[in-house]
């Protein structure tokens, strides 16, 4: 297999699924599924195959694609992956097949339209984690917004249209801002000595930096809103609950899994390569964003009644950590943050996995409902204690390791210039115990008094089809994530080295602004 194209046929697997579901006859139902499935599922073979041959003592690009787009304004198709969008990447594989098996049998409407999304939905993100060019980038993450619209919108619960449009006008609303300081970068390169209007943002990585402060905050500002909606990070969360509540199942997992890691991504591969010194002077700010989400998350968590929003308000919590760890800018809190985002994507989607199969057999989220299932399905109730328990960090599970690099690394950063930080975050973890621990007792536990619930089937072999690979990365990932870390180790650093060495401009115009407003007032 030819290592030139390796993005390309991942990113046309499941683009080529799409087309071929939707010239498949609506009544072949059978046909449209295992088509959906074999298409994804070529994709993350192929994922695979990627991360093994993948050199982790190379912290540049690999797999590197160029093909001329829009010569005039040099924009190209140009795609290439490093360890931390790799791990996106397998990722994003690694989940679309899964949540199209969990759906094998709750969608039945519309059946060809939804396998067909699905599979354009995942040539979206794949997109956003590979595309070099920021033209490319926004084009993808466009694109993503529309089968993710429509999940929702005709798949969804009772109120699918309102979270639909909600979830569509808040992304697109940052997308705009973003597409504006996109466009002003390729002005802005066009106006250098030499010169020329580009989206390379391997171009852009020698050229931003060098934007003077006023205008480099402005630029950082548009960016990081964009993808702080998408995280989401507080206060601008609001669309998730109603998002999660009323996408189907699969759409739950895909958006928890994958779409907000578009976000944390976003955050690393452009704001802080792209605006270093900006990142200096709003650093404290989001960090303190980061830490009130996760304790704000955690404790709206623990009062919610319906156990697919409790999980919802928990992403608002847990990627708060990866916000915190982002912006500590150390290698320690980074690769934590790297990993942490890996880590929620498999746990938080084996959670709406979980729920999902509870709701089929109940068509039901909300915890009064519930008690005593652990009776009548104790294989199912091991399999949510297991991945309970790797979403509280339980050492030896999954997200044990995010958490503990990220709260070292941050009670460590010489930046963020305090300890309160770290000391902070680590309620959450106590918090996140609280409401996952009570909820499964309320749950599983207890009398079995409802009587729908007495007669629930446990898991089905397609469900433990869908959870056994899952819970193979929780505990694979809890016990050895160095074949995880090795892979974005070096990239993680080169971001975080970046930042560093412009800390040392940063503190001399910021001493130099402070003697020229100094002498400034003694003049007057």
């Amino acid at each position: 297999m030819s290592e030139g194209y390796i993005l390309s046929l991942i990113l046309a697997l499941p683009f080529l699924g799409a087309l071929l579901v939707s010239l498949l006859n609506k009544e072949s139902r059978n046909a449209i599924r295992i088509l959906g499935l074999a298409f994804s599922g070529g994709a993350f073979v192929l994922s695979v195959w990627l991360f093994i041959m993948f050199d982790g003592g190379n912290p540049d690009m690999q797999f590197v694609e160029k093909y001329a787009w829009i010569p005039e304004l040099d924009v190209s198709y140009f795609v290439g992956i490093d360890g931390i969008s790799l791990l996106l990447v397998v990722l994003t594989t690694f989940l679309t097949p899964i949540a199209l098996l969990a759906s094998w049998e709750s969608i039945e409407s519309k059946l060809k339209g939804y396998v067909a999304l699905m599979l354009l939905l995942e040539v979206g993100t794949l997109g956003v984690f590979m595309a070099l060019d920021l033209f490319l980038f926004y084009v993808f993450w466009e694109f993503m917004l529309i089968p993710m619209y429509f999940i929702i919108g005709i798949w969804g619960a009772a109120e699918r249209i309102y979270a639909a449009i909600k979830f569509f006008l808040f992304t697109m609303a940052g997308s705009l801002l973003m597409l504006v300081a996109i466009i002003w970068l390729g002005y802005y390169a066009s106006t250098q000595p030499d010169g020329f209007f580009t989206t390379n943002l391997l171009k852009l990585y020698e050229i931003a930096p060098g934007i003077p402060m006023g205008i480099q905050s402005w630029m950082f500002l548009a960016f990081t809103l964009s993808f702080a909606i998408k995280v989401p990070i507080f206060p601008l969360h609001t669309w998730l609950p109603d998002a999660h509540v009323q996408a189907p199942t699969a759409g739950s997992v895909i958006l928890a899994g994958v779409l907000l890691k578009m976000g944390t991504y976003g955050l690393v591969r452009f704001c802080l390569p792209l605006f270093p010194y900006a990142t200096f002077t709003f650093m404290p700010y989001i960090a303190a964003l980061g830490v009130i989400g996760i304790v704000y998350g955690a404790l709206v968590s623990m009062v919610q009644p319906d156990f697919k929003k409790l999980v919802a308000y928990s992403s608002v919590s847990h990627l708060g950590f990866v916000v915190l760890g982002i912006f500590a800018l150390n290698e320690e809190a980074m690769q934590g943050s790297v990993i942490q985002m890996i880590n929620h994507g498999i746990s938080t989607g084996a959670l709406f996995l979980l729920i999902g199969m509870i709701y089929d057999r109940r068509h039901t989220h909300l915890i009064k409902d519930f008690g005593g299932l652990a009776r009548v399905m104790p294989v199912y109730a091991a399999f949510f204690m297991i991945v309970m328990l790797s979403s509280i960090g339980l050492p030896g599970l999954n997200g044990f390791v995010g958490e503990f690099l990220i709260l070292v690394g941050s009670f460590k950063s010489k930046y963020l210039g305090s300890h309160w930080f770290a000391i902070l975050a680590a309620t959450g973890v106590v918090l996140t115990a609280v409401y996952l621990l009570w909820s499964y007792q309320r749950v599983f536990f207890g009398k079995l008094e409802n009587v729908a619930n007495q007669k629930l089937k446990d898991l089905s072999v397609r469900e433990w089809a869908v959870l056994v690979p899952v819970v193979v990365f929780i505990v694979w990932i809890g016990v050895y994530p160095h074949t995880f870390l090795q892979k974005s180790e070096l990239a993680s650093k080169q971001i975080v080295e970046q930042i560093q060495d412009a800390w040392k401009g940063f503190r001399v115009a910021s001493a130099e602004s402070i003697v020229s407003t100094a002498s400034e007032s003694a003049s007057r």
